[in-house]
């Protein structure tokens, strides 16, 4: 088997079974999930505040605090997309929308790549959430939003990176 061989095809991602040959020239079978790849969110409004979300998320039965995000259309900029997925999740326009990191979700059987965003200039207007998305907006304070993080509130892998990530890069800016 020489060629990857699609197990399952979705609407959004496919299964393929692969051939890995290790350096000692074994070869070992993988199952492979492939995904265009995805955006992450930071909306940071004005008075020091986050936008999260809460979403209810049907893989793992609960609602979740997130950011917003979303996949990738074919063929579309990542930036397009956050600013495509900040306003249908949130309703907020973003004036700015900046590159922060790109990073792989579980590499260990995916390849999305999840191309992290923040948004500042927001400026508010209405959702359009697709279907069956339940999604409300939870807007707090940056302190808030780390005390999530450090009590366990936020799980969601995403969403911790990226407060984390801006959390200890503003941190540095501060100190230098």
């Amino acid at each position: 088997m020489n060629s990857p061989e699609i197990l399952y095809q979705a609407s959004r991602f496919r299964v393929e079974r692969v051939v890995q040959t290790t350096p000692d020239g074994q070869q070992h079978i993988r199952q492979v999930v492939r995904h265009p790849g995805a955006v992450v969110i930071l909306p940071l409004l004005d008075g020091d505040r986050v936008c999260l979300l809460r979403q209810y998320r049907v893989a793992v039965r609960q609602t979740l605090i997130e950011l917003p995000a979303g996949t990738l259309e074919p063929g579309e900029d990542p930036a397009d997309c956050a600013r495509r997925e900040l306003a249908e999740e949130t309703g907020y326009r973003a004036g700015r929308i900046e590159p922060l990191l790109t990073f792989y979700m579980s590499p260990g059987i995916l390849d999305e790549q999840m191309h992290l965003y923040v948004a500042t200039s927001l400026q508010p207007g209405p959702t359009s959430f697709d279907a069956g998305e339940d999604i409300q907006p939870l807007l707090c304070t940056w302190p808030q939003a780390l005390e999530m993080v450090r009590t366990g509130k936020i799980t969601d892998g995403k969403t911790l990176v990226a407060l984390l990530l801006y959390h200890l890069q503003t941190q540095q800016s501060r100190n230098v």
